[in-house]
């Protein structure tokens, strides 16, 4: 009857419970690489955002110097 029951265990242990821990242990290393991609992602992210407002405000800027020129040569050109 013990043998039996022991025999029904491993049979439980082998059939059951191991694919069930493959797959656990599975999707465990599979959220754990997403989460890192993920990571990465939002630190590309970041660094493209900070690019496009560093060259959005170095646009802002070369157009108020252009306009200052043209205002300037409006001005001296009204003047004459």
């Amino acid at each position: 009857m013990v043998i039996e029951m022991m025999e029904t265990v491993d049979l439980v242990m082998q059939w059951l419970v191991a694919p069930i821990a493959l797959v656990v242990w599975y999707l465990f290393t599979s959220c754990n690489k997403l989460s890192t991609e993920v990571a990465v992602l939002k630190a590309q992210l970041e660094a493209s955002k900070t690019s496009y407002d560093r060259e959005m405000k170095e646009m802002k800027e070369t157009i108020k110097a252009i306009f200052m020129k043209l205002d300037n040569i409006e001005q001296s050109l009204r003047d004459r």
